[in-house]
């Protein structure tokens, strides 16, 4: 079942989390460097997340949150946000027990028909190079690659270790 949710008051944190929980365990060394328990890093990345989306996130245009879920479990998610003529993908995430499963291409599939309700638009995302599945679910669902260095919208920078793709619907 899709999930759309548009305010942060709707979410279930902890489901959330689990979506996370493997990109979260990495990001400690980024955050959090010096902290020498995993555990507490963990918990103050999720907290920093959940912050970033209850402060920052909900209040840009057009800000949702898709959620696959499955049997109760929130198997994979995404959100978007409407930057200037187009719309923006970030973290396209799968629970890791629900990997190479198809739940990634299901999500965005469905992701890009709720968006075809409201005709034409631009869907557009920044892919690391090294994350080969991604790319390919991306692919898969009719994203293309329109540039050899990722363009992040949200924070106006670029990265040479990112592709940029995009999916139209005229």
């Amino acid at each position: 079942m899709l999930i759309k949710i548009t305010n942060f008051k709707n979410i279930n944190k902890r489901k959330l989390m689990d979506v996370y929980k493997e990109s979260n365990f990495e990001n400690t060394d980024y955050f959090f460097p010096n902290e020498k328990d995993k555990a507490k890093a963990v918990l103050q990345v999720e907290h920093g997340f959940l912050d970033f989306l209850k402060n920052d996130f909900f209040k840009k245009e057009a800000a949702t949150y898709y959620v696959l879920e499955e049997n109760d479990i929130w198997v994979s998610a995404l959100r978007i946000c409407k930057v200037k003529d187009l719309y923006y993908l970030e973290a396209l995430e799968t629970h890791p027990d629900y990997r190479k499963q198809g739940y990634g291409y299901k999500l965005l599939s469905n992701v890009i028909e709720d968006l075809k309700k409201n005709g034409s638009f631009r869907l557009c995302d920044c892919i690391s190079k090294k994350n080969i599945p991604s790319i390919r679910t991306h692919e898969k669902c009719g994203f293309k690659i329109v540039a050899q260095e990722g363009h992040d919208y949200l924070n106006k920078d670029t990265n040479e270790n990112d592709y940029s793709l995009e999916y139209s619907f005229k």
